[in-house]
C-alpha cells in the first residue's frame, strides 16, 4: 500500500516538480497553504508532510507548533522545505520537532532518499512502540489477575470496570465533558492504566479480601488502605520509568477511586474536582460493577436498581456531570455486564 505524502508550498512550480518526482512511489497530495492542509488533516492522515517554511498567513513554523499541539497529528514526521541555509532557523526548527531539511531547488535523488529514510526510520519507531505496548499489557494484566485470583469476589471485574471506563470516556469526549482534561490522553493507554486500580489489594489478608460477610470497623480500615497502598506500588515503578503516562494514569486510579464528591471519601478526604478525573470516573464504574455482580454476602442488584442508586447518589458520591453521561450510557454498560 502506498505511503501519502502532503507536499505544503505556496509555490505552484515547487508543488508541480515535487509531484514529478514522488507521484511513482507515493500518493502525494499537493496543498498551496497551510490552512488547507489542517483542513484535508481532518479527513486524512499522511505518512509524512513536505512543509514549506515561508508561506503567507501562517508559516511553516507556526503550521509546525500547531500540528504538534494535537495528539493525532503530533508523531507525523515533518521535513522543512527551504530556500534558507541560516543555521538559527536550522535549530529552530529541530527544536520545534522537525526531523529534516531539504534545500530548495532540490534534486530528486536527495528528495527520494530522505523520504524514504524518515520512512523506514518511523516505521521502525512505530513497531517498536507497539512492541512496549503489547508486553505492557502483557504485564498489566499478570498483575492485575493475581490480584483478581486472591480476590474471589470480583471475578472478571478488571475487564468489565475497563471497558466500562472506555464507554464513559469515548462518550464524554464526544459530548466535550471536562474536555480539557481528556483531550490529550491517550485513550488506548488510560484504558489499560485502569486495570491496575485495585493492585493495592495484593496486600490485603486473605482473611479480609475473602470474608463471606459483612467487615468489622477494623477489618474495613484494613481494606480502607488498598488505595493509599496502591499509590506506593505504582510510585515505586514509576520512580524506575522517566514521567510515563501510563503509570501516572495508574497511581490515580488507585489512590482516588474511593474519594466522594462531597468529600467523605478515603483515603484523603478531596472533594469535587479536586478529586483527579481518573478517580472521579472509576469510583461510578467500580460501584456500578460491584452492585450488579453477586458477592458472597449479598444478591446481584437489578439494572434499574443499580442505576437509580447511582443516580441519587450524583452530587454525594459521584460527579454530577460523569454521572450524567453514565445514565445515558446505562444501556451498554448492560451489555457489557451480559457478556
Amino acid at each position: 500500500m502506498q505511503k501519502t505524502i502532503f507536499v505544503v508550498d505556496d509555490n505552484d512550480t515547487n508543488l508541480s516538480a515535487a509531484n514529478d518526482v514522488l507521484q511513482e512511489q507515493y500518493r502525494v497530495m499537493t496543498l498551496p497553504s497551510a490552512s488547507k492542509m489542517f483542513k484535508l488533516l481532518e479527513k486524512i492522515t499522511p505518512d509524512m508532510i513536505l512543509l514549506d517554511i515561508e508561506m503567507p498567513e501562517m508559516d511553516g513554523f507556526d503550521a509546525l507548533r500547531k500540528l504538534k499541539t494535537n495528539s493525532l497529528h503530533a508523531n507525523i514526521p515533518v521535513i522543512f522545505l527551504t530556500g534558507m541555509t541560516d543555521a538559527a532557523v536550522e535549530v529552530r526548527g529541530f527544536q520545534l520537532g522537525v526531523v529534516d531539511f531539504i534545500t530548495k531547488p532540490f534534486s530528486a535523488p536527495v528528495l527520494l532518499n530522505r523520504i524514504k529514510t524518515h520512512l523506514h526510520i518511523d516505521e521502525i519507531i512505530r513497531e517498536r512502540t507497539a512492541q512496549i505496548q503489547r508486553l505492557k499489557n502483557a504485564i498489566v494484566f499478570s498483575f492485575a489477575d493475581i490480584v483478581e485470583k486472591r480476590d474471589h469476589e470480583t471475578g472478571g471485574h478488571v475487564e468489565r470496570t475497563s471497558e466500562y471506563i472506555e464507554i464513559l470516556v469515548n462518550a464524554m469526549i464526544e459530548r466535550g465533558v471536562y474536555s480539557s482534561d481528556l483531550s490529550n490522553m491517550d485513550l488506548e493507554s488510560l484504558v489499560s492504566s485502569a486495570r491496575l486500580h485495585d493492585i493495592g489489594k495484593i496486600t490485603i489478608p486473605d482473611s479480609i479480601l475473602n470474608k463471606p460477610g459483612k467487615l468489622n470497623d477494623d477489618e474495613f480500615k484494613t481494606m480502607k488502605t488498598h488505595s493509599a497502598v496502591g499509590v506506593e506500588i505504582i510510585s515505586q515503578m514509576a520512580s524506575r520509568a522517566d514521567d510515563d503516562e501510563f503509570l501516572r494514569n495508574a497511581k490515580l486510579f488507585a489512590g482516588f477511586h474511593h474519594e466522594r464528591w462531597d468529600g467523605n471519601g478515603y483515603p484523603y478526604g478531596l472533594k469535587e474536582i479536586k478529586i483527579p478525573i481518573q478517580g472521579r470516573i472509576m469510583a461510578i464504574v467500580d460501584v456500578y460493577d460491584a452492585l450488579i455482580s453477586e458477592r458472597p454476602y449479598k444478591k446481584p442488584f437489578t439494572a434499574d436498581e443499580t442505576v437509580k442508586i447511582i443516580m441519587d447518589n450524583a452530587g454525594k458520591q459521584f460527579d454530577p456531570i460523569i454521572a450524567d453521561v453514565f445514565y445515558e450510557l446505562k444501556d451498554r454498560f448492560q451489555v457489557v455486564n451480559h457478556k
